[in-house]
């Protein structure tokens, strides 16, 4: 299984980014795909996941801010980050299968940095 990250970079604080994370169809038509996150000094953390049927589930910390959303025809899953803080500077990871744990697939990581 192979996950495949892209977007990412450097934004300013209030600003967006974009993350994407393309799969194989058979795990992307099957199960839950979600991003994880990881600043330095830091542990792994949930930030969002998506199942098939198109239900989400959110961190608090990016509630209202950050949106996931599938794309069937690419076999992506989209992270669209709006309002950017400083400290969502992490390495953010695509993850499957998922909800609220992590599953045993991930990505190799994009970096996400903010500056104020």
């Amino acid at each position: 299984v192979r996950l495949e990250e892209s977007g990412g970079g450097l934004a300013q604080v209030g600003g967006s980014l974009r993350l994407s994370c393309s799969t194989t169809g058979n795990i992307f038509s099957a199960y839950g795909m979600g991003w994880y996150r990881q600043a330095p000094g830091k542990q792994r953390e949930l930030v969002a996941a998506i199942v098939p049927r198109g239900d989400t589930n959110y961190a608090d910390f990016v509630k209202g801010r950050f949106t996931i959303s599938r794309n069937g025809a690419a076999n992506t899953v989209n992270l669209q980050m709006n309002d950017l803080k400083p400290e969502d500077t992490a390495v953010y990871y695509c993850n499957a299968p998922t909800w609220r744990q992590p599953g045993p697939y991930w990505g190799r990581g994009t970096q996400v940095t903010v500056s104020s």
